[in-house]
């Protein structure tokens, strides 16, 4: 099998960065079974509903979305079951201190294979996002939008 680039994504939690400020991004790895890299290989993982909680001094990723591998059969693996991840004791302290203190949550972005074939996660130290915050991220948007168009001449602003 060749190899594709740096890292190959494979899920993107994109309701993630509407739903939350990312404060931080940490590269985790994750520890899987041999059917769950399998589907994942084939592109069928879902992270929009996951997220991550520290659990007996570890750090979980829970409700993560791996459907069955199809030529696993009896050998499968359980759909949504808690999945480790790998991070240093230093990172892993940091981010359950400010999920404790400061009322952050750990929210999964990518689900991608590293330059040495590795399934990856980044997770993200969130916040949570107000309904007026996400208005005023989208007024944002438009803004530049419209100064793009505006800039080269072919926008409303003639």
């Amino acid at each position: 099998m060749a190899k594709d680039s740096a890292h190959r994504q494979i899920a993107q939690n994109r309701k993630a960065f509407h739903d939350y400020f990312i404060e931080e991004r940490v590269e985790a790895g994750i520890i899987l079974m041999g059917s769950e890299v399998k589907s994942i290989r084939e592109g069928r993982a879902t992270i929009s509903e996951a997220h991550a909680a520290e659990m007996e001094g570890e750090l979980w990723l829970f409700n993560a979305y791996i459907p069955e591998y199809g030529k696993a059969n009896r050998f499968n693996h359980e759909v949504r079951r808690p999945r480790k991840l790998l991070v240093t004791k230093r990172e892993r302290d940091r981010l359950v201190g400010a999920v404790q203190r400061k009322g952050m949550t750990i929210v999964p972005l990518s689900l991608y294979f590293g330059k040495r074939g590795w399934a990856k996660l980044e997770i993200g130290l969130a916040k949570g996002k107000q309904s007026h915050d996400k208005r005023a991220a989208q007024k944002d948007r438009d803004w530049s939008r419209d100064k793009q168009r505006i800039m080269r001449g072919n926008g409303r602003g003639e």
